[in-house]
C-alpha cells in the first residue's frame, strides 16, 4: 500500500506541476501585465484560482479539471502512503500512545539556618 500511495503521489504531483506550468504560460500570454504570472509563480493557489475563474474565457476547462483531479488523487495517494507507514510501524512494534512525562514530586528546598 505504501508503494502504491507513493506512486500515486508522484504521478499526480507531476500532472499537477504540468498543469500549473500550462496555466502560467496562459497567464503570461493573456494578461497585459506580467504581474499575474509572477504572482502565479510564487503563489500556486493564485494560479489555480485564476485558472478556474478564466477557464471558459481562455479554454482552460480540461487543464483545470485535470489539475483538480490530480490534486484529489495526490491526496488519496498521501493517505494510502501514510496508512502503509503506520501499518509497517505497528508491525515493528512502534507504540503510538501519547508520551507522558513522569511526575516527580518536588520537595521544598530548605536552606540551612545560619
Amino acid at each position: 500500500m505504501t508503494a502504491l500511495g507513493g506512486i500515486l503521489m508522484g504521478v499526480a504531483g507531476l500532472a499537477a506541476f504540468i498543469c500549473w506550468i500550462m496555466v502560467l504560460i496562459k497567464m503570461f500570454k493573456t494578461q497585459e501585465s506580467p504581474l499575474m504570472g509572477i504572482i502565479g509563480i510564487f503563489c500556486t493557489i493564485w494560479a489555480y484560482i485564476w485558472g478556474w475563474m478564466n477557464a471558459s474565457k481562455y479554454n482552460l476547462k480540461k487543464i483545470m479539471l485535470l489539475w483538480t483531479v490530480s490534486i484529489i488523487v495526490s491526496l488519496a495517494g498521501y493517505g494510502m502512503f501514510m496508512a502503509g507507514i503506520v501499518k509497517m510501524a505497528e508491525e515493528q512494534g512502534v507504540n503510538f500512545e501519547p508520551m507522558t512525562t513522569p511526575v516527580v514530586p518536588m520537595e521544598p528546598v530548605v536552606e540551612p539556618a545560619p
